[in-house]
């Protein structure tokens, strides 16, 4: 029996874990406050931004059906609520995607002001990762103890790539948070299947799979996890099993009931022949050799779909993204396709050493001992969905872009993590004193870089200012940096005139720089022959490149005089025979060529002297 003295301290070590969590609540809202504040827009969030003021604005859900619109949605609501617009788009058809050119329109439409527009949609998505951080906490709690749950949180919040993503109008964060908390919630319905968890399962993975269409990979990975252990976590009654049977219906259905009404029920329920799908594998070749809808003239054309048409097209188009190959960069190499292996050395490269050593830690305490403070069925609500979602990201080898696409598996193994601190074995001393060790060693490698998160490379793979040699894109240089350049600019006024080679669907011009583009380099044998070898780079100057272009990358830039002209070559390749002067955060490198560098260079290129 307890004495009032162990009630009080029971209540003042509860006191205490919550301020504690308020606390590491706090210190992440700030970090993430502050990083959308001084970050430019990114390549994805122009477009998610115009396609969430349309869908307010019209009701329609046609643009970057790509995506569920939850997230942009929540993001966009207090800049609805401003009265902001954007156009109406010419096409919306499938597989057409206006929302990045009508977003461009409306950053030049409202000019700096928009930069702000963009700070408001991101701190209303600061919410998603705060709840993220706090399930996490409570899940590692409820597993391995209040020690477990601290380790687990901390870990969460210090991690580059939650603070890189935490505070953008992309789906990643708060599909993760959803699919998360729904899986959680489940195991709790399976150990004890009440009608109240029955219903906030159902609702909370609707609200997972209304963030990001990969959250419907939960129903199968839940259906796998609850045969597995159902006999063990329930009584041997066929009668409560039947029950189970039955809520785990109402569980799918209110799940679908409410990724319907996230869609206003757009579009739900019309028959499977009359969708406009695009992919190879949805369609056939008809007449004229145009694909059509290879359910079109077959016997279950007529069926209806309980989905809303914007999301099933949506699946679609992304599956007709994976099958055109897009280029992808792994490691210096560019190619039509991906690596099965990409995300996981992503994740090797992008992770603090510190979090790594916890992670092998953990699958070290496995073998120290039986069991923590929970069975392997627990456990396995843990890393069983976590490896689903790895595995199935990794199979999709079409393209390898965004290691944010493996974001929603994380909060799994952070939580698995939390294991170590339930080792009481003869070497607890050391073995807490490494736990520690490592939790500092991640929080300092991840801060050391922050603001810049999303730029973040661990110590072994060279840190952010090699990163490039491993990889591109959003996991270094997504357009993010362009307001600390036009800083950097603002300071230096000797560097003019100044040509720039910026990564981003926004004009730096918005923001106050003039430019042109940089000289573009030899890329054919006819370049290297007069009259047109006079006039190719490098020459002498001031000149910006964004890593993700000094890498060779096929996109349209920002002319800085008529809009914008599609690069399909490594024009600026030969920058990476320069040493910058400096960079703008770690994805634009500032250069400064004098005719003497540039000589040297073109000697080397077999390029005529200046």
């Amino acid at each position: 029996m307890s004495t009032p003295n162990d009630r009080i301290g029971g209540s003042g070590v509860i006191r205490h874990q919550r301020l504690a969590l308020a606390a590491l609540l706090s210190f992440q809202t700030a970090l993430l406050a502050w990083s959308a504040i001084i970050h430019s827009p990114t390549v994805d969030e122009v477009g998610h931004l115009a396609a969430g003021l349309h869908h307010w604005q019209t009701g329609s859900f046609d643009l970057y059906r790509v995506n569920p619109p939850l997230v942009r949605l929540v993001a966009t609501a207090p800049l609805a609520l401003l009265g902001l617009k954007v156009e109406s788009p010419d096409q919306t058809q499938p597989p057409s995607r206006p929302e990045f050119n009508l977003g461009r329109r409306f950053v030049d439409q409202h000019g700096l002001r928009a930069f702000w527009y963009f700070t408001i949609a991101r701190w209303a998505c600061i919410p998603f990762a705060l709840l993220l951080t706090t399930v996490i906490g409570l899940w590692a709690r409820e597993l391995y103890g209040p020690v477990g749950g601290g380790l687990a949180a901390s870990l969460w919040v210090v991690c580059p790539n939650t603070l890189a993503n935490g505070q953008m109008i992309t789906p990643d964060t708060g599909g993760a948070v959803f699919a998360f908390t729904a899986t959680y919630l489940f195991w709790r319905w399976v150990k004890k299947p009440e009608w109240f968890g029955t219903v906030v399962s159902g609702g909370v993975l609707g609200l997972a799979i209304l963030c990001k269409s990969t959250s419907i990979l939960l129903v199968p990975t839940w259906l796998t996890l609850w045969c597995i252990v159902r006999y063990r976590l329930t009584p041997q009654s066929t009668d409560i099993r039947s029950h189970m049977v039955a809520k785990s219906f109402v569980i799918f259905s209110i799940a679908i009931y409410m990724l319907n009404a996230g869609y206003g029920f757009e579009d739900t329920g019309i028959t499977l022949g009359k969708f406009q799908f695009t992919s190879e594998f949805l369609t056939t070749t008809g007449s004229h050799g145009r694909p059509m809808n290879r359910f079109l003239n077959t016997g279950i054309q007529n069926l209806p779909v309980p989905l809303p048409r914007n999301f099933v097209e949506g699946i679609d188009v992304q599956k007709r993204d994976f099958e055109s190959g897009m280029r992808s960069y792994l490691r210096g190499e560019w190619r039509t396709s991906g690596w099965w292996w990409y995300y996981l050395y992503g994740l090797i490269v992008k992770t603090p050493v510190g979090t790594l050593a916890l992670f092998g830690i953990s699958i070290l305490s496995l073998a120290l001992m039986n069991r923590g403070s929970c069975g392997w069925r627990d456990e396995l609500f843990l890393l069983f969905p976590g490896c689903v979602i790895l595995g199935f990201v990794s199979s999709q080898t079409g393209f390898n872009h965004h290691l944010r696409y493996v974001l929603p598996a994380l909060p799994f193994f952070f939580v698995w993590i939390g294991r170590v601190t339930a080792y009481s074995g003869s070497f607890q001393r050391f073995w807490s004193l490494g736990i520690c060790s490592c939790l500092v060693a991640s929080a300092v490698s991840s801060l050391m870089v922050y603001p810049h998160s999303l730029s973040y490379f661990n110590e072994p793979a060279g840190g952010p200012r090699c990163g490039h040699d491993h990889l591109v894109d959003s996991n270094i240089d997504w357009g993010q940096d362009l307001l600390i350049l036009k800083n950097w600019l603002d300071r230096h006024i000797e560097a003019r005139p100044f040509g720039l080679a910026y990564f981003g669907y926004v004009d730096p011009r918005t923001a106050g720089i003039e430019f042109t583009l940089p000289p573009r380099g030899p890329t054919a044998p006819a370049d290297f022959l007069p009259p047109r070898s006079q006039t190719l780079g490098p020459r002498p100057g001031w000149y910006g490149i964004s890593v993700t272009m000094l890498r060779g990358y096929h996109y349209p830039l920002a002319t800085g005089t008529n809009g914008f002209d599609y690069i399909d070559a490594e024009y600026f390749a030969y920058f990476r025979k320069f040493q910058p002067l400096t960079t703008a955060g770690y994805s634009i490198y500032i250069y400064h060529l004098t005719e003497a560098d540039c000589n040297a260079v073109r000697a080397e290129l077999g390029l005529p002297l200046l």
